[in-house]
């Protein structure tokens, strides 16, 4: 059985649209290739940490003593502009790629006929249309930027002398503190923005195709009526959850470093974004729940009579009439189409109604967790550490 070609799936891309991506195209920075993927990155710096570094240098605010908290000892601002940005920039072309390899799938596994073909492909061009409007970002743009026109100033710590403000107790806001405001920031939401919106737009496209008529079989073993391997463009998104992760990791350092606080009073901010980074992750599959629920519920009545009928015409042989018939059961066909039948309708009960595997959601827990390890080495005292390291190996 030929596989189904066709063109707009093997160039399905979430991230190679919009105006930001044009704009790129213009300066020969967009592509897949790890020379421009990296370049970008560097260009993401060299915007939003580079310039904070030198006007606080130049206003001796990068690392004076004076200051509470120095730019260079800000650990918030120099995780989110020096590793989390740049990860939101260099985790595009894996994670479209797998997006990509996904929709190729739908045609490797012949879920998609030729009849359904034509819908398959038109779903696809819709959502490049919606892609490369240029509504959602100038939406975007507006809402990185409203934060900081309206409040004028974002002092991550408030009360503490910092390189933010032009001197201490003046409140007036330095220049480092402009540029952070008006420039860093807004491009860090604005990257943020843009995966929300990819994300919708991926969640929209497995809501449509899986109400195409798709050729799913309640007794597949990846428990999901062949649909188990959606899971993985959610896995794809652990670096993203790396990131952020990252970034509330540096704000409880800053919090616990200059503020006082203890890692025990900071430890719910640090579960709850885990919990909430699984949550919204694994939230869209939840769009093919309605799918793979009416799939098992069919199954269920369709197998279930079928194994009924099985099992009477077995007893009716083997044990009504086993006198009659004088048959060895022992290496019959029978018992082993008994057994086979038993078998496929076991998956049919087990199978879930939301396509999501365990080593996804230990992936996605993997990446918020480790962002936080750091900071709970610095707040542990060295002997506790040690004495758990020794309880470990005992």
């Amino acid at each position: 059985m030929s596989e189904i070609k066709s063109a707009p799936a093997e160039d399905f891309s979430l991230t190679r649209g919009g105006p930001f991506h044009r704009l790129q195209l213009r300066f020969g920075l967009a592509g897949e290739e790890r020379q421009r993927v990296v370049r970008r990155a560097l260009l993401a710096i060299l915007l939003t940490w580079v310039p904070l570094f030198v006007l606080s240098l130049v206003q001796g605010q990068a690392y004076e003593k004076q200051i509470r908290i120095p730019f260079l000892r800000d650990l918030a601002v120099n995780v989110r502009f020096l590793i989390a940005a740049p990860i939101l920039i260099l985790a595009e072309s894996g994670i479209d790629q797998r997006w990509r390899t996904l929709v190729l799938q739908f045609l490797r596994a012949r879920l998609v006929g030729e009849n359904e073909l034509p819908a398959f492909e038109s779903l696809i061009e819709r959502i490049t249309r919606l892609r490369d409007r240029i509504l959602p970002e100038a939406l975007m743009l507006i809402a990185a930027f409203l934060p900081s026109i309206i409040v004028r100033t974002e002092l991550l710590m408030s009360g503490v002398p910092n390189w933010h403000t032009a001197g201490t107790g003046s409140g007036a806001v330095s220049l480092a503190g402009c540029w952070f405001n008006l420039v860093s920031t807004p491009f860090f939401r604005f990257l943020l923005l843009r995966w929300v919106w990819r994300m919708f737009l991926w969640t929209y496209y497995m809501w449509h195709v899986t109400r195409i008529k798709l050729y799913l079989i309640a007794t597949h073993t990846d428990m999901a009526a062949g649909l188990g391997f959606l899971s993985d463009g959610q896995k794809a998104f652990s670096p993203i959850v790396f990131a952020l992760g990252a970034v509330i990791a540096a704000q409880v350092g800053n919090t616990i470093a200059y503020q006082g606080a203890t890692l025990s009073s900071q430890k719910l901010l640090m579960i709850a974004y885990g919990v909430i980074a699984i949550i919204v992750l694994v939230a869209p599959l939840l769009v093919v729940a309605p799918v793979l629920r009416q799939i098992k519920r069919r199954a269920i009545l369709e197998y279930g009579a079928l194994v009924t009928m099985h099992d009477q015409q077995f007893d009716q042989k083997w044990i009504q009439e086993h006198q009659q018939l004088g048959e060895e059961i022992l290496g019959n066909p029978d018992v082993s189409s008994l057994v086979d039948l038993g078998s496929s309708f076991s998956v049919v009960r087990q199978m879930g109604m939301v396509p999501i595997d365990k080593p996804t959601l230990v992936s996605l827990a993997v990446a918020a967790a480790l962002p936080m390890v750091p900071v709970i080495l610095y707040a542990t005292p060295a002997d506790e550490i040690v004495r758990a390291v020794l309880k470990m190996l005992g």
